[in-house]
């Protein structure tokens, strides 16, 4: 059997994805997290007198906790495989991507293994993160000292 031959069998064998199907289910799955995430916020702004502002840095903190528990017990993964995209993008797929890492080199040790591997993938996240921040608050002050922009 030559190549071409071959590919036009494997096109006809090969699944077609349902990429509507996929669309839809991310798009429930994120914003089922979001909802959950939004009943967090409220939880903090209601029961410890956070603002909505201030409320943001708990909230985030609460929803990688709970993405990291749900990691370590196997199911974040399940969500994951249903809701593809929308269980990665909010910020539960960091938290996920954190622990997963370091259940994968638990093997190799607390210190090499776990603290070692647990930021391969969130270091570069973290990196860009923060450095974003510096450019975007560089930007400002320079537009607010030139009275571009006020404060």
């Amino acid at each position: 059997m030559d190549e071409k031959k071959y590919q036009q069998l494997e096109q006809q064998i090969t699944p077609k994805p349902k990429y509507l199907k996929n669309c839809i289910l991310a798009f429930v799955v994120g914003g089922f997290i979001c909802f959950i995430g939004q009943f967090v916020a409220l939880f903090y702004i209601t029961f410890f007198d956070f603002t909505e502002r201030t409320a943001s840095n708990p909230t985030v903190a609460t929803m990688i906790f709970i993405s990291m528990l749900l990691t370590g017990f196997g199911y974040y993964k399940k969500i994951a495989q249903v809701g593809g995209a929308g269980s990665a993008v909010p910020i539960t797929g960091f938290g996920n991507a954190m622990i997963s890492a370091a259940i994968e080199h638990r093997s190799e040790g607390y210190v090499l293994g776990v603290g070692g591997n647990m930021f391969k993938l969130a270091g570069s996240v973290i990196l860009y993160g923060v450095f974003s921040a510096f450019v975007v608050a560089l930007i400002k002050t320079i537009l607010v000292g030139l009275g571009v922009v006020s404060w």
